[in-house]
């Protein structure tokens, strides 16, 4: 069972949506079908199969919770060291065809953001850039293609998702 990286506050996110779930929309869902099932006819009863379809897209969800829950592992990047990339490290890269400087924080896939600098551990440039540091150079095969950066810093800096 591969285990999936997130942070404190990711876990207790999914717990809650998986403990609302569980607890509330199941009950709900349930009533409305019930409602639904004494209006007659099910072959052609809309609210009854518009019920069902929501009920199976949540079971679908609780189900993926569940696994998420069952496979994290919980990591406080605050106590890394963050010399080499690692998660939760916010690494500084200057492109070495444009010189242009990026920044990105390695998260968790739940916590995954490109478009606030948050990437995916198990995206390609993340993979690409843990255990290196300060002072590395490190190609990247990116969708653009292949990619050179110099790496000018690796910090740890809290994580706003």
């Amino acid at each position: 069972m591969q285990k999936v990286p997130m942070l404190e506050k990711t876990f207790r996110k999914l717990s809650q949506e998986l403990e609302q779930l569980k607890n509330e929309e199941r009950a709900r869902i349930a009533k409305i079908i019930d409602e639904a099932r004494e209006l007659g006819d099910l072959k052609e009863n809309a609210e009854y199969h518009a019920a069902k379809e929501r009920q199976g897209l949540m079971e679908a969800r609780i189900a993926e919770l569940t696994d998420l829950i069952a496979r994290a592992q919980v990591i406080d990047p605050s106590k890394l060291a963050h010399e080499r990339v690692s998660f939760g490290s916010t690494v500084i890269l200057t492109d070495q065809e444009t010189d242009e400087e990026v920044c990105y924080t390695i998260v968790g896939t739940q916590e995954s953001n490109p478009s606030k600098g948050l990437i995916s551990i198990e995206s390609p440039m993340a993979r690409a850039l843990l255990g290196k540091e300060e002072g590395d150079e490190v190609e990247i095969n990116l969708p653009s293609g292949k990619k050179s950066f110099d790496i000018e810093e690796v910090k740890y800096e809290p994580i706003e998702c």
